[in-house]
């Protein structure tokens, strides 16, 4: 029952990827032919891998992360607050910041991961980021010789499944369904690479990245039946 978590032994999250490189004429000709592979059988015959180069953000081994933003409930007595915060820069730091997150305040066993579509995109990407960066993975992210109910993660649109596995919602169609006011938003996931490589305006994506943190966090409390968070109990910091 998810009535029976405690929220403040829950860390939600949620990162925003580029490509590791601006453009496919940077890559080396052995990963060229890599990507061309990789992105064999998901483009359109008519889209060249060099045209399709803009999504190699969506595989952490043609993308970087540029920000991971968290946030978590922090109770005093009766008064509820969310608070927010972000890594984001160079991605060999911001992953070394929040390995040393999950390593420090996190790391007991009784802290939970959170994050919508997490356990097939955000948990195994950073920990593949990680690697890639010579970063030892965290507790919370090594899976190996666990049994399922051992995993510390949960994830909104898997809970959304009720176990129906062919079916996908994502963060925006649920908090719609779910009647969770949704913030003015100025950039979607599809133009996070222009904002980044193109306008160079990482606040900007930053802040994306913070909203749909929250909206994590809202969801979750309506899959509890709980209270939203009134935008006064919500904290950057």
């Amino acid at each position: 029952m998810l009535q029976k978590i405690d929220l403040e032994h829950i860390l939600f999250l949620d990162i925003e990827t580029v490509p590791e490189k601006k453009e496919y004429s940077e890559l080396d000709e052995t990963t060229k032919l890599l990507w061309d592979h990789k992105s064999r059988y998901r483009r359109n015959e008519d889209t060249s891998a060099e045209e399709y180069y803009e999504n190699a953000g969506i595989w952490a081994e043609f993308g970087k992360i540029i920000c991971i933003s968290v946030g978590y409930f922090h109770y005093k007595g009766s008064e509820r607050q969310f608070r927010v915060t972000s890594f984001h820069g160079v991605e060999n730091k911001l992953l070394k910041d929040f390995r040393n997150l999950l390593e420090t305040h996190f790391k007991h066993p009784k802290y939970l991961l959170c994050a919508h579509n997490g356990k097939e995109f955000d948990f195994p990407y950073i920990a593949r980021r990680m690697i890639i960066q010579g970063i030892a993975i965290p507790a919370k992210l090594h899976l190996f010789g666990k049994k399922p109910w051992e995993v510390p993660h949960l994830d909104t649109m898997d809970l959304w499944k009720f176990g129906d596995y062919k079916h996908y919602t994502s963060l925006k169609l649920m908090a719609n369904i779910l009647g969770i006011p949704s913030p003015k938003e100025d950039i979607d996931g599809s133009m996070v690479r222009k904002v980044y490589y193109e306008d160079h305006d990482l606040e900007r994506i930053v802040n994306y990245c913070e909203r749909d943190v929250i909206t994590v966090a809202q969801v979750f409390l309506r899959l509890r039946n709980d209270a939203l968070l009134p935008e006064d109990q919500i904290l950057h910091i």
